[in-house]
């Protein structure tokens, strides 16, 4: 008797290609997580209001990053990150209609 391998071999590709699929999804939805950290509340990190209050002086003085942080913690390096961006970019409508009162 002779046997077919044809099916046998169909089942083993579906099963590799479902796992390479499986994968690839498994691997994209970590990254969209990790994204997400940005939108974090890092208001108390001593790192985050280091980076608005030089974020601010920067742009105080017209310049673009002037001090370079590098920390050793990835955490302390996104929040200084987030909170730099915040005191750079700021709202300066509020600023200066704080003044008039």
């Amino acid at each position: 008797m002779r046997m077919s391998f044809k099916p046998y071999v169909w089942v083993l590709a579906v099963a590799v290609v479902t796992g390479i699929t499986g994968g690839t999804v498994r691997a994209a939805a970590s990254s969209a997580l990790q994204d997400q950290g940005h939108d974090q509340d890092y208001s108390k990190n001593k790192k985050y209001q280091q980076g608005v209050r030089e974020g601010k002086d920067d742009q105080a003085h017209k310049r673009d990053h002037y001090k370079k942080r590098h920390f050793k913690k990835d955490e302390d390096q996104k929040a200084y990150e987030a909170g730099y961006q915040k005191g750079h970019a700021g709202d300066h409508h509020d600023d200066h209609h704080d003044d008039q009162h």
